[in-house]
């Protein structure tokens, strides 16, 4: 699984309660309808984010029905929007780098900021982002960064960088995953090198190959979900992870701690946006403006264990979810975060090939 992917069990999709998130997937079907009424919406997003009470309460403010079909990565709604040409979504919920992708291939709408109100209401930090210059295209939805899960009663010294996995590595041996994610992996060392997440140099990310070549005896695996079990056993001490996957598993064993590394790391956005065939743009601007409504983001961020990027809405959370640093990490260690911005297609190349020899054989 990569980064937010939900198992979409058949029975989540019978509508059932999604384990782990404490509330109820909207009704969503296989394949979309065809749009007949400008009081439909069609709404393509990550599985888990929608559940029935919230399209209700949008239909009743707004009279429009909405509709939610699901997507369990950001390629596979690429590949879909693609061979579709777009079908019937207005709304659509990319995260950071694949607006800027969707951006180049000519797929969204330009916003018009003067239909979206609420747009003041965001932190600064998520306006004018890397990956969406002045929100052309896309407005912030959720946020989360990736870290360090470990068990704080199996270890004397506790995690603050990445550099702890090299200072400890006959401690941690086979004890220890990281994720399954090219970028992610590669970018956590080049910031432990002093590095940009998002280098283009060859040499910097060689160098970081070669650290992670180190390492590689140790490392129990790299995956991106499979380390929970281990670490709520302590066959695990640490785990590199996304914070809210941290945050929904530290209740479960009050040992768990999660740590956003010192020398920096990644930060991650899920945003809307508006493809560029959207057949009901009224409607369109209709969902964001209700989704930037303070009430509406406090309840998704209680839900589902991401960061709201919404003052306001943080304003309402209670004061545990607020103080919570996994969830809301203070601003000194924010500002040494990077979002995972595309590289092009040859600096791609390198980073695949020491992925490769990385975790073949």
């Amino acid at each position: 699984m990569k980064r937010r992917q939900f198992l979409l069990s058949s029975a989540a999709l019978s509508g059932l309660a999604l384990s782990g998130c404490g509330w109820t997937l909207a009704s969503v079907s296989a394949q979309p309808v065809a749009q007949t009424s400008g009081n439909e919406l069609y709404i393509y997003t990550w599985a888990g984010y929608i559940d029935d009470d919230l399209l209700a309460r949008f239909e009743q403010q707004t009279g429009i029905r909405a509709i939610a079909d699901v997507f369990d990565s950001n390629e596979a709604m690429l590949a879909r929007i693609q061979a579709s040409g777009g079908g019937a979504y207005s709304i659509i919920y990319p995260s950071d780098y694949m607006v800027q992708k969707m951006a180049t291939l000519g797929l969204l709408t330009e916003l018009e900021r003067s239909r979206i109100v609420g747009f003041d209401r965001l932190f600064e930090r998520f306006i004018n982002p890397i990956y969406d210059p002045e929100n052309r295209y896309s407005i912030p939805l959720s946020w989360g960064t990736t870290g360090l899960i470990y068990n704080r009663a199996k270890l004397k010294e506790l995690p603050q960088d990445w550099d702890f996995f090299w200072e400890y590595q006959d401690l941690l041996s086979k004890r220890i995953t990281l994720l399954n994610d090219v970028r992610e992996v590669m970018g956590a060392v080049l910031r432990s090198l002093g590095y940009s997440y998002n280098s283009t140099n060859p040499e910097e990310i060689g160098q970081a190959y070669e650290k992670l070549r180190r390492l590689k005896p140790a490392i129990a695996s790299f995956t991106s979900d499979a380390w929970r079990n281990p670490m709520l056993t302590g066959d695990l001490l640490v785990a590199m992870c996304y914070s809210s996957d941290a945050n929904e598993l530290m209740p479960e064993n009050p040992d768990l701690a999660y740590v956003l590394p010192l020398s920096g790391s990644s930060l991650f956005t899920d945003t809307l946006v508006i493809p560029r065939t959207a057949p009901n743009l009224e409607g369109a601007y209709a969902w964001i403006n209700f989704m930037l409504q303070p009430e509406i983001a406090a309840q998704i961020c209680e839900r589902l264990s991401f960061a709201t990027p919404n003052r306001e809405a943080f304003e309402l959370l209670p004061s545990e979810i607020q103080n919570n640093v996994s969830l809301f990490p203070p601003n000194p260690a924010l500002r040494r975060c990077e979002g995972i911005a595309p590289v092009g297609n040859e600096i791609d190349e390198v980073y695949e090939r020491y992925w490769t020899l990385l975790t073949s054989g």
